[in-house]
């Protein structure tokens, strides 16, 4: 399930990475059987607020095993079915150009093109740096929260795909190492992450919009804890946003 969107007439422009930029952006999210719906409204975020052409992939766990890119057996502690698939993006992107790896738990507020324009060349992966500890013992539908250092940055990750320390991402590393070396990113020294704002990956029960300033009004929001379509976080904050999402979803399907 592929889909490229083209608004208008497409030229070449030239990033802040000081690339030329003449395909689409590509996007690659993670898909879980559980959380359908998760995707779909995150995939209709992006689009529906895109000015520039995006590819966007839903990275579904038993198409990789079918192509034998996946065949990791699922931990106890794995939450989601893309947990450790997210870090074959730059395979899946035949280690060439930029491209997005994203959680389906987001809601995308703003142009996705702002984002693709923080792009810096110099950098192996870019994300949201957060400094976060949740307090929950569980998340979602009844998951065990989990807490490691770095925690959420591998779940929105621009990655330099062309980049040559992320050609150590082969299916055979993806496969066989431990979580740690994977989501703290141990493949890269830390001067090869670039750091994006927080706003991009804000994570709703953490992050905190503060009155009057706009540089602190989220972009993307992260469901981390559970989004309003698990029963237990129907009430999360910023829910009627995401369920006023889910409706212009549905009716345009039904269309």
């Amino acid at each position: 399930m592929t889909m490229t969107v083209t608004n208008g007439e497409v030229n070449p422009v030239t990033a802040n990475g000081g690339f030329t930029i003449d395909k689409p952006f590509k996007i690659f999210v993670g898909y879980d059987p559980r959380e359908d719906i998760a995707y779909e409204v995150c995939h209709h975020s992006i689009l529906k607020r895109s000015s520039i052409p995006v590819e966007i992939t839903p990275i579904v766990q038993s198409d990789l095993r079918t192509n034998g890119l996946y065949w990791r057996e699922r931990g106890q502690l794995e939450s989601t079915e893309f947990s450790f698939t997210r870090f074959l993006t730059p395979r899946l992107a035949n280690y060439d150009g930029w491209a997005m790896f994203v959680d389906c738990d987001f809601l995308y507020l703003a142009d996705i093109k702002e984002l693709r324009d923080l792009i810096d060349d110099k950098y192996a992966i870019m994300c949201v740096q957060h400094d976060y500890t949740p307090k929950e013992a569980t998340k979602m539908d009844g998951a065990v929260q989990t807490v490691y250092p770095r925690k959420n940055w591998s779940s929105m990750v621009l990655y330099n795909c062309g980049h040559p320390k992320n050609k150590v991402l082969t299916p055979e590393v993806v496969n066989t190492q431990t979580g740690a070396f994977l989501h703290r990113f141990q493949w890269l020294e830390d001067e090869e992450i670039g750091s994006i704002p927080f706003v991009w990956n804000f994570l709703e029960g953490h992050n905190k919009v503060v009155e009057g300033d706009t540089t602190t009004f989220p972009k993307a929001i992260h469901y981390t804890r559970g989004g309003p379509w698990f029963e237990a976080w129907k009430n999360c904050e910023f829910a009627e946003l995401w369920l006023k999402e889910k409706d212009e979803c549905v009716k345009e399907e039904k269309k």
